[in-house]
């Protein structure tokens, strides 16, 4: 028991088990004695029985899943089959599409190219392009397109459309025709600005392919070259490529894509021309490896790719929206955390680390209404592995308790 005085008043704390109990405080003062706890854990991702029933309600046939914990990769979880009609079974080598995941992945690469000097954050892009050039107009005049704004999703341009992929033998168009769009074998509308760089937010994967384009014409190689060369080896994500199509070698190891029913699509999946914006196939465990390398960096505990100074910019809001370089930024709870989803035709996936505390976790699910489940199982393991996002914010009080 402890007697502690105040506005006047005598207030007598008794401690049990780290929980706070108040002898008739005056009206109001309640709230100086609060504590925060986090909620009673009743369900576990661990528990194979839990998510295989969440995969029943979702119509998920199969979620792989890695948790970070301390800056390491603590735990992998995998459910269910890469394909209902083979039942092949889902494994921690299970390839999944990241989807639009892709895009902080392929953001490192051009910050790799700012670090290395071949050209700048903030920089006109149609001075680095050599193969295609934005077109000029009244919303260029005062503020040109940048890297900075095209990665951001703040460059002005409006698409959004997405991008519906391609069947696995249909042509594939070249990034030119992406982004002039209209013409075959091009599906998607042309990517144009609807408004001055920095003046709005609003999604924009046409924005990071011509990100993409800039950063080709100044190093002068295919992107999934780049990409390979300058990030996914140097983290060791050996389970990942953004080659398009996927290579015949790689086919056994990716899962199969499902509509919301959980049934097969007609096509084993979409190839995506779009590599920047949704075309990396990759793995949890790869991305929790990419995500790790990103916090690691920013208190200077890792160089790989990124110097600290340099990594800092995929975690900062450049001013305009919730994106940053490449990631979008959520204060989540009590927490700070980078993060980005992704959904491509049949897959469904999400990636979310916390920007200083070294924890996080990446779902991958090979299914339409994956995004359904991966909100179930996102919230199992913040409660289970105590995340700050389900933290209540500490309570004002006078002193020490």
């Amino acid at each position: 028991m402890r007697r502690l005085f105040l506005n006047g008043c005598l207030i007598l704390v008794a401690f049990t088990a780290g929980v706070v109990f108040k002898s008739d405080p005056p009206p109001g003062l309640s709230q100086f004695f609060a504590r925060r706890t986090a909620p009673a854990i009743t369900e576990r991702v661990s528990d194979r029985s839990v998510v295989e029933q969440l995969m029943k309600q979702f119509n998920v046939p199969g979620v792989s899943i890695a948790v970070i914990s301390d800056f390491k990769i603590v735990a992998t979880y995998v459910y269910g089959v890469a394909d209902v009609d083979s039942r092949t079974p889902v494994t921690v080598e299970t390839m999944f599409q990241a989807a639009s995941i892709s895009k902080p992945v392929a953001a490192m690469a051009s910050l790799k190219a700012v670090q290395d000097g071949r050209f700048s954050l903030d920089q006109d892009v149609n001075t680095i392009l050599q193969s295609w050039k934005v077109p000029d107009g009244p919303f260029t005049k005062e503020r040109r397109v940048t890297p900075r704004t095209l990665m951001s999703h703040t460059s002005g341009t409006g698409d959004g459309f997405g991008f519906p992929g391609y069947a696995p033998q249909a042509p594939l168009p070249a990034i030119p025709q992406i982004l002039d769009g209209v013409q075959p074998p091009s599906n998607v509308r042309p990517v144009r600005l609807e408004r001055a760089p920095l003046t709005g937010y609003e999604y924009s994967g046409g924005a990071v392919m011509i990100q993409q384009l800039a950063l080709m014409d100044a190093v002068g190689k295919p992107f999934a070259e780049v990409a390979r060369e300058w990030v996914l080896d140097p983290i060791g994500m050996t389970n990942s490529t953004f080659e398009q199509p996927l290579p015949r070698s790689r086919e056994k190891q990716a899962a199969r894509a499902h509509n919301r029913t959980g049934a097969r699509m007609g096509d084993p999946w979409h190839v995506y021309p779009e590599q920047a914006a949704a075309g990396l196939w990759t793995t949890p465990t790869d991305l929790a490896r990419f995500a790790i390398e990103v916090q690691l960096s920013l208190p200077g505990r890792s160089n790989r790719v990124l110097s600290q100074m340099t990594v800092r910019e995929m975690v900062t809001p450049v001013g305009v929206g919730p994106f940053a370089v490449g990631f979008q930024i959520s204060k989540e709870g009590e927490g700070w955390y980078f993060m980005h989803a992704g959904g491509n035709w049949g897959f469904r996936c999400d990636l979310m680390a916390h920007r200083v505390n070294g924890y996080g976790a990446v779902i991958m699910t090979n299914s339409d209404s994956g995004g359904d489940l991966i909100q179930r199982l996102r919230r199992l393991i913040q409660q289970e592995y105590k995340w700050d996002a389900v933290d209540s914010p500490i309570q004002r009080r006078y002193g020490p308790i």
